[in-house]
């Protein structure tokens, strides 16, 4: 797996999370694209409504993720756009997703936004921590600019 550069670790990490229901996915893989302190983080929308935020290491997003997606019928999460800056070490990519259960090519389930920061470290890029939300439309709906790069 190829990380000389930010987009790289990116594509890398929707590929990792993405397949059907019956495809374990590489979580080996998935980990080694983060730093061993790196955190997610989410803001969440409770059953009653309240707006909250949840963070995890990335072996408990691992371990969650892995029972979730043995639960569902498969599930593709892709890039639909993206803005990137870059300065020396560090890269901070903002990547409009969309994700789809059941198949690849249906409608998608949720789209949202994930801000990832990234590291270079001995001679490679890391994911240093990542920031999502989803789309919660009509109250937060994406912008048209965040859906096209």
């Amino acid at each position: 797996m190829e990380h000389g550069r930010p987009l790289d670790v990116v594509a890398a990490l929707y590929g990792l999370l993405s397949g059907p229901r019956a495809c374990e996915r590489d979580w080996p893989a998935v980990r080694a694209l983060f730093l061993p302190d790196a955190l997610l983080h989410s803001e969440l929308v409770l059953p009653d409504g309240v707006i909250t935020s949840r963070a995890w290491t990335v072996d408990e997003f691992v371990s969650e993720a892995a029972e979730a997606y043995a639960n569902e019928d498969g599930f593709w999460e892709r890039e639909v756009a993206r803005r990137m800056e870059e300065y020396g070490d560090i890269a901070h990519v903002w990547s409009t997703y969309e994700a789809h259960v059941g198949g690849p090519d249906g409608p998608p389930a949720i789209r949202g936004i994930n801000s990832i920061q990234l590291l270079r470290r001995h001679e490679r890029w890391w994911i240093a921590g990542v920031l999502f939300q989803i789309d919660r439309a009509p109250m937060t709906p994406i912008p048209a600019k965040y859906l096209s790069s």
